[in-house]
């Protein structure tokens, strides 16, 4: 079976995000096995609760939480990337997290790497 790992380095409100949400649910409604989404750099920005994106314009971090709730996407935040742009992932009952998303350190992407027929990066 075909398998697929995703990063996303972009911020909510890019472009690219919108096309790597397209990509990604599109591999998954084709029957691909996406093992995983990578939030790295300023894509770990996907995970912060507090950013309010205007009504008007494409609402990502929703469209994430649909396809995790979905299809049990698993979706990954560098601790590292996130903490650099001040988000705090050390605080117990964390409110600044999106509970669609889990903390993980860069060995969580070197693992999806080496399980995925195919990584694709945004």
């Amino acid at each position: 079976m075909k398998t697929l790992a995703v990063v996303v380095t972009t911020p909510p409100y890019s472009h690219l995000t919108i096309t790597a949400l397209t990509y990604v649910e599109a591999a998954l409604v084709a029957g691909i096995n996406v093992i995983g989404v990578f939030f790295y750099q300023d894509g770990a920005m996907h995970a912060n609760k507090n950013i309010s994106i205007a009504s008007d314009e494409y609402q990502a971090i929703e469209h994430w939480q649909r396809l995790h709730q979905q299809y049990q996407l698993p979706l990954h935040i560098c601790i590292t990337a996130a903490e650099k742009r001040g988000i705090a992932c050390d605080v117990i009952d964390n409110n600044q997290i999106n509970k669609a998303f889990t903390v993980s350190g860069l060995g969580e992407l070197v693992e999806l790497t080496t399980k995925a027929s195919r990584l694709v990066q945004f």
